[in-house]
C-alpha cells in the first residue's frame, strides 16, 4: 500500500503521537513478561529522539472494558521501555484532559512519555470521534507503528488519522513491505504452512493463498478434519464440525487448481494431551483411542524437502502441540528448516507461531516475524487493514483541534 513514511514527514521539533502496541503479558508481579512487541517499536521511538521531537506514545493494554483499572495500567510498561531505551519515560496517568494537555505540552525535544491505557475509555474502541479529536489535540503529527491493533478501526488507529497528518512508523512500514512483497509479487516456488486448530479461523486466508501459491502444507489439529474430509480414521483427534463442509469445499476447489496441498501422511499420537501421555507413531489412519498430536517423521520430512526448495514462505499456526514439549517436534523441524534456508523469504505470522519461532531462538534467522496475529491473519486473508487504510487515505492535512 502507498501510505506516507514517517522518514517523509518533516519532524525536527515537533509533537508527534505513536500509536505503539503495548498489550504485552505481564506476570503476577505486575512486571512486563515479554518484552518483544516493546523492543520492535525502538527503532521508531529512537528515531524520533535523535530528530528532537516531543514522543507521545499511545497504547491499550488487556481489556479494561472502558473503565479505569489500576491491574491494567501501562506504568509498569513505561518504567520497563525507561531501561530499554536508557533514559527517563514520563508516564502520564491519562490519555485525554486537562493533565495528558499539560504534560505533553511541558514535554522539550527529545523526550519521551507515556499516556495511559487508551481503553479505560470506551470512546476509543467505539472510533468516537471527539476522543479522536481530544487524543489528536495533544500533537502535531501521528504515527502508526502498531501493526498489532492496525486490523481495528479505533480512535486511536483510524479516527485520529482525520486530524493530523499522518504516517506509518519504522516497524508498521517493515510489515506492509513484507506482507505485500509475499502476496503480490512473490519469487516462486511460493509455500505456505498453515496450523491451528479449526477450518473456520484460516478459510479466508486458504482461499486466499490457494490462488497465490504453489504449496499449501496443513498441519496441526487442522488437518485432521482435512484428512477425515478425504475419508481417513482420526481416531479421537480434534475435529471440527462445524468446518467440516467447508474443507470438503476447499478440497475440490484445490482439485480446480494448481496449488499442490500437502496433509500430514502420519502422525504423533498420544492417549491424552499431557506432557507424561503415551505416545506412539502412526500411519494416516489413526486408530480409536488415540490423538494425533504432531505432524509424524515422514510428513515432517516431505514438507522439508518441499520448503527447501521454496523461495518465498509464509507460516501461520504450529503443525502440532508446540506448547507441550514431547509434541513440539514438528514444529521445531519446519522452524529449523526456514532458518538455514539460503536466499529465500520467510515470513512468519505473528501470534503462536511468533512465540514457536522465538522459544526456538531462530527470530533473527527468519525474513520477518510479525507482532500481530490477528493483523497477520486477517492480512493474509487479503483483506485491507483499516489502520494501514487510513494511513493512506489521509490527506495529510490537520484539521483544526
Amino acid at each position: 500500500m502507498d501510505c506516507q513514511l514517517l522518514k517523509e514527514l518533516k519532524i525536527p521539533g515537533k509533537r508527534v503521537i505513536v500509536r505503539v502496541d503495548f498489550n504485552v503479558p505481564m506476570d503476577d508481579k505486575g512486571r512486563v513478561s515479554d518484552e518483544t512487541r516493546i523492543v520492535k517499536t525502538l527503532p521508531t521511538i529512537q528515531f524520533l529522539v535523535k530528530q528532537k521531537t516531543r514522543v507521545i506514545l499511545i497504547s491499550h493494554l488487556g481489556r479494561p472494558k472502558g473503565r479505569k483499572d489500576s491491574q491494567f495500567s501501562l506504568k509498569p510498561v513505561a518504567e520497563h521501555l525507561s531501561k530499554l531505551l536508557k533514559r527517563p519515560v514520563k508516564f502520564i496517568p491519562d490519555c485525554i484532559g486537562p493533565l495528558a494537555k499539560k504534560e505533553t505540552m511541558g514535554l522539550k525535544s527529545g523526550e519521551v512519555a507515556l499516556l495511559e491505557n487508551l481503553r479505560f475509555y470506551q470512546e476509543e474502541e467505539k472510533n468516537d470521534s471527539r476522543f479522536s479529536k481530544e487524543l489528536a489535540s495533544l500533537a502535531d503529527l501521528y504515527v502508526n507503528d502498531a501493526f498489532g491493533a492496525a486490523h481495528r478501526a479505533h480512535a486511536s488507529t483510524v479516527g485520529i488519522t482525520q486530524f493530523l497528518p499522518s504516517a506509518a512508523g519504522l516497524l508498521l512500514a517493515k510489515e506492509i513491505e513484507y506482507f505485500d512483497r509475499i502476496l503480490r509479487n512473490p519469487e516462486r516456488p511460493f509455500a505456505a504452512i498453515l496450523g491451528g486448530a479449526k477450518v473456520v479461523d484460516k478459510i479466508k486466508v486458504i482461499e486466499n493463498l490457494i490462488a497465490k501459491v504453489d504449496y499449501l502444507l496443513i498441519g496441526g489439529a487442522m488437518a485432521y478434519t482435512f484428512l477425515k474430509a478425504r475419508g481417513y480414521k482420526i481416531g479421537n483427534s480434534k475435529f471440527d464440525f462445524e468446518g467440516f463442509e467447508t474443507a470438503k469445499q476447499i478440497l475440490e476447489r484445490v482439485k480446480q487448481s494448481r496449488v499442490q496441498l500437502m496433509l500430514p501422511q502420519d502422525h504423533i499420537v498420544a492417549e491424552t494431551v499431557t506432557e507424561n501421555a503415551k505416545t506412539d507413531t502412526s500411519d494416516i489412519d489413526i486408530a480409536e483411542g488415540w490423538i494425533g498430536v504432531d505432524i509424524g517423521p515422514r510428513t515432517t520430512e516431505r514438507f522439508r524437502t518441499v520448503l527447501a526448495g521454496a523461495k518465498t514462505i509464509v507460516w501461520n499456526g504450529p503443525v502440532g502441540v508446540f506448547e507441550i514439549k514431547p509434541f513440539s517436534n514438528g514444529t521445531r523441524h519446519i522452524a529449523e528448516c526456514l532458518a538455514q534456508l539460503k536466499g529465500a523469504t520467510t515470513v512468519i505470522g505473528g501470534g503462536e507461531t511468533a512465540a514457536a519461532v522465538t522459544q526456538l531462538g531462530l527470530e533473527d534467522k527468519m525474513s520477518h516475524v510479525s507482532t500481530g496475529g490477528g493483523a497477520s491473519l486477517e492480512y493474509l486473508e487479503g483483506r485491507v487493514l483499516p489502520g494501514i487504510e487510513a494511513l493512506c487515505s489521509t490527506t495529510g492535512q490537520k484539521v483544526s483541534t
